[in-house]
């Protein structure tokens, strides 16, 4: 097992998956969504200028999707499109209404190397917030830490998936130990060593050698089950996987047992004192943002789409797979409120069983954990909005 971020390698795994299939799905000609100075802008009803740093740098862990749509829903029509450098950039809006600082959002995965988003966050001094899941933060806590401060999913988007055809009696990750079925995943995914550790599947059924592409578990017609993300491989399967194209059954890693918090809008820890008065006043326009987003994700995943073109670097998203995977992330409960009715919120309970789950596992691999960590270190309420909820 390795310490690279779970996100970026089964995200890895759609990048191969999509680019071939999804070729003739994507629209044609990316381009900016804009160019030229922006317009003349007066400053609304918050105003982020001289608590927060000019631009606002978001490094988020893949190339542009819409799991992103919050972040790319602070950005309006004056956003610019940077194909060299991979990032979208322009004024940050709260609701329409310039906030007086700009956003840059920048691509991960392969823009940084695969390189992990806390360990880019410690390199970078001009990255504010970054995303990090729960068990990237504990395995980073003794060298880069990082401190969550807005729970972008409630449950992490990733699955096993298998064929409802071969399978008719498997309805869980559990069931599939009673079968033959060899699980294909990504080698060094944490959760798989949790899967293994609790009982859930079996070890000799496993097989790590899962590339990304379609090809082995379409040779298998059906008798493998095989890792992904809840927002992608079943639309992608379904409807761009030309020898496949039919519905695949899942369940959710996270209905299994492990409940991180993934892709979590995160700080270096220091920055939780030395940007206090930035992020209790910018947090909130992220929860809001988000909220907003899912009410009306045309034009954000029109953004992102545009984004994605422009980058041109093997990640193809069509903008069917966008509008999908905005759906679904409501559907499936991805996207949620917290326990308390608040978007955004964490419960120190729920990280506090995550580090008993993970902590042995990282320890096992090999990978220090800080000494004492602890809830409160991986993840704070205190700059949320405690009336913005998802509706």
């Amino acid at each position: 097992m390795s310490a690279r971020p779970l996100r970026a390698a089964a995200a890895a795994s759609a990048l191969a998956l999509t680019a071939s299939a999804l070729a003739a799905c994507s629209p044609a000609g990316g381009t900016p969504a804009a160019t030229g100075a922006p317009p003349e802008l007066t400053i609304g009803s918050v105003d982020l200028s001289g608590v927060c740093p000019d631009t606002v740098v978001i490094q988020t862990d893949w190339n542009p999707q819409a799991e992103q749509g919050g972040l790319f829903h602070l950005l309006g029509d004056d956003a610019t499109i940077d194909a060299s450098a991979k990032t979208v950039h322009g004024p940050l809006y709260a609701r329409g209404e310039w906030t007086g600082v700009d956003v840059e959002i920048r691509a991960g995965g392969p823009a940084i190397g695969f390189g992990s988003v806390p360990a880019q966050m410690h390199l970078d001094p001009d990255i504010l917030l970054g995303w990090v899941n729960t068990d990237e933060a504990i395995a980073g806590s003794a060298e880069v830490p990082t401190t969550a401060v807005l729970a972008s999913f409630e449950k992490a988007p990733w699955i096993i998936m298998w064929d409802p055809g071969t399978y008719p009696e498997v309805q869980t990750i559990a069931d599939l130990a009673a079968t033959d079925a060899t699980v294909r995943y990504f080698g060094g995914t944490t959760y798989m060593d949790y899967l293994v550790g609790s009982g859930i599947l079996r070890a000799d059924q496993l097989d790590s050698s899962y590339d990304g592409t379609p090809a082995n578990f379409v040779a298998a017609q059906g008798a493998d089950a095989q890792q992904g993300f809840a927002t992608v491989e079943p639309w992608v399967y379904e409807h761009a996987i030309e020898p496949w194209m039919k519905p695949v059954g899942y369940q959710l890693v996270a209905d299994t047992g492990y409940p991180i918090y993934a892709v979590a809008l995160s700080v270096r820890s220091d920055d939780v004192t030395a940007q206090a008065d930035c992020l209790s006043a910018l947090i909130p326009v992220v929860q809001q943002s988000t909220v907003d987003y899912f009410a009306d994700p045309a034009a954000t995943n029109a953004l992102i789409v545009a984004a994605v073109d422009a980058y041109d670097n093997g990640w193809v998203y069509p903008r069917e797979l966008a509008d999908s995977s905005a759906t679904q992330q409501r559907a499936l409960g991805l996207a949620a409120n917290g326990p308390d009715g608040v978007f955004g919120s964490f419960d120190p309970g729920r990280i506090d069983e995550v580090l008993s789950i993970v902590t042995p596992l990282m320890t096992d691999a090999g990978v220090t954990v800080a000494d004492g960590l602890g809830a409160d270190d991986l993840a704070t309420n205190e700059f949320l909005d405690p009336a913005i909820a998802l509706p």
